[in-house]
């Protein structure tokens, strides 16, 4: 067992971290709490942690690619993953596994090379196929049943920021640093 700033993890799964290259992300349960905020002309509304900015910044300066995969469409999400810098942004998105297939072929990776992170169903064919696949705390329970990894926080709190430290921790980057939040 590796003891992490979140509890213990098997070896072969700080293992499989070690061999990260591309974070592939879920956005509704997993950067928000799932909730969806609509006002009375339309108006759509998202919270994202800036726990989980601050941690794709850190992980993208190792040279790990960020990527997210979205069901939904959402002019909050393009604009907030555009601030942190995320180069590969796919929206509106039923298929997700055909997106991640793709995007395994232009980067030139392979699926041991990468994470996923998913909070529901519609989530487990990428799961399954990454080298590392993990749920959120709060995630469906039949994803956290064939998850590699289950955060100890819950989506739209800070798991991503969990998985994030864990990639810095496998570079022995992770350390306190001064920065300001994302």
């Amino acid at each position: 067992m590796i003891e992490t700033p979140y509890g213990k993890i098997s070896l072969d799964v700080f293992e499989r971290a070690q061999k990260i290259k591309l974070f592939v992300c879920d956005v509704d349960g997993v950067f928000s709490d799932g909730r969806i905020y609509l006002g009375n002309d339309g108006e759509e509304l998202k919270a994202f942690h800036t726990k989980d900015g601050f941690g794709l910044k850190a992980i993208m300066q190792l040279g790990i690619d960020v990527a997210i995969i979205t069901g939904r469409q959402s002019n909050i999400v393009q604009n907030r993953m555009s601030a942190l810098g995320v180069q590969h942004i796919f929206q509106g998105k039923e298929d997700k596994l055909t997106v991640y297939q793709s995007l395994l072929q232009q980067l030139n990776l392979f699926p041991e090379e990468t994470a996923y992170i998913g909070d529901d169903v519609v989530d487990l064919p990428v799961m399954k196929m990454a080298g590392l696949g993990i749920a959120v705390n709060d995630a469906h329970p039949i994803v956290s049943q064939q998850a590699d990894l289950i955060t100890t926080v819950k989506g739209g709190f800070g798991a991503v920021r969990e998985v994030c430290d864990l990639f810095l921790q496998c570079h022995n980057q992770l350390t306190i640093t001064q920065g300001k939040s994302e």
